[in-house]
C-alpha cells in the first residue's frame, strides 16, 4: 500500500470518529484560519497546507486562487462536496522523505537478497541505523515556493503529524507488527531514531517557511493527553506542560519532539501565540497552538 492509501486510510479513520466534543476546538482553528485568510497579502498566492477534508479550513474566506495541499488522494473531493470548492491542489509528501523512511525501515526489516524478515531485534537495529543517515529537505514544498512565490501561508494542523505518520510507515515495513522495545524505561534505538528523524523533518519545513518570506499562520500540535481525568490550561508558559493543570498526574507526549516553533524564526516577528484543549477523544486531548508570524 502506498503512502497516499495510507493516509487516505488515517484519514478515513479520523473523520470517522465523534465530534461530540469538537465544538471549542473547530471554532478556534477556523476563527484563526480565517483571520489569515482575510488578510492575505492582496494579489500573491495564497497557500494551505494540510487542507485535508476541509474541516478545519474556512475556504469561503479563501481567494480565488488559493491552493490546498495535503498528500491523502480524496483530500480535494471532501473540500470540494464541504464547500463546493474545486481547489488547485498539491498532493506532495510535505517533508520530502517519507518514501525514503519507508524505504530504509524495509532495508532494516528484510534481507535485501531475499525478501526474507529479520529477526525484530536485528531488524530494528539495522533500521534505526539507515534512519539516523536520513535528511529530509523539503524539497516538494521548497519547489512550489520558488515557483509561485506566495505572500501567506496557511499550516492546518499538519505538523503533529509527521512523527505518526513516520512510526505508521516503520510499523508497515515490519508486516505492522510494532518494532519497537515494550519497556517505557528501556532504551529504544529504533523509537530514538525515529524521533530523530521526525524533527530534522520538522525543521526542514519550518525552514522552508520561513525562507518563503510569506505571512504565516500555523496552528498545530503542541501536545498530546493520555487521560479521562480532568485537566486545564493555566497562563501561558514553557514548556508547555507548565501550562497544565490537573488535580492528578497526566500522560502527555510531544508530536513536536522538543521543538520550539516560535524560536524556529529568528529576526522575524512572531505577533499572535494562543493554546486551547481539542477533547479529539474521552482519552486522547490534544493541546492546540496557534502562532501568527510576520513578514
Amino acid at each position: 500500500m502506498t503512502l497516499k492509501a495510507d493516509l487516505a486510510r488515517e484519514q478515513g479513520a479520523f473523520l470517522r470518529q465523534s465530534r461530540s466534543g469538537w465544538g471549542t476546538h473547530l471554532t478556534e482553528v477556523r476563527g484563526f484560519l480565517g483571520e489569515g485568510l482575510r488578510g492575505a497579502v492582496p494579489g500573491a498566492p495564497v497557500l494551505i497546507l494540510g487542507a485535508g477534508a476541509g474541516l478545519e479550513v474556512p475556504w469561503a474566506l479563501a481567494p480565488p486562487d488559493a491552493t490546498g495541499w495535503d498528500a491523502d488522494p480524496w483530500s480535494r473531493v471532501r473540500t470540494f462536496l464541504r464547500h463546493g470548492r474545486w481547489a488547485p491542489w498539491c498532493f506532495e509528501d510535505l517533508t520530502g522523505g517519507m518514501e525514503a523512511l519507508g524505504a530504509a525501515a524495509v532495508r532494516g526489516a528484510r534481507q535485501t537478497w531475499s525478501g526474507k524478515a529479520r529477526r525484530t531485534e536485528k531488524g530494528a537495529a539495522r533500521a534505526a541505523g539507515l534512519i539516523r543517515s536520513l535528511r529530509p529537505e523539503a524539497g516538494p514544498l521548497r519547489a512550489w515556493i520558488a515557483r509561485h512565490r506566495p505572500g501567506t501561508i496557511l499550516a492546518a494542523n499538519v505538523m503533529g503529524q509527521f512523527g505518526v505518520v513516520a512510526q505508521r510507515a516503520v510499523e508497515k515495513a515490519f508486516g505492522g507488527h510494532p518494532p519497537w522495545v515494550g519497556d517505557p524505561d528501556a532504551q529504544d534505538p529504533l523509537e530514538e531514531a525515529v524521533n530523530d528523524w521526525t524533527r530534522r523533518a520538522l525543521e526542514a519545513f519550518l525552514g522552508a517557511l520561513g525562507d518563503s518570506g510569506a505571512d504565516l499562520w500555523l496552528c498545530h500540535d503542541r501536545g498530546v493527553v493520555f487521560s479521562q481525568g480532568p485537566f486545564s490550561l493555566g497562563p501561558p508558559a514553557e514548556p508547555w506542560t507548565a501550562q497544565l493543570r490537573s488535580p492528578e498526574p497526566l500522560e502527555v507526549t510531544d508530536p513536536l519532539v522538543g521543538l520550539d516553533v516560535r524560536a524556529a524564526f529568528p529576526g522575524r516577528t512572531v505577533a499572535e501565540s494562543r493554546r486551547w484543549i481539542w477533547d479529539l477523544a474521552p482519552w486522547q486531548r490534544h493541546v492546540m497552538e496557534a502562532i501568527q508570524v510576520s513578514r
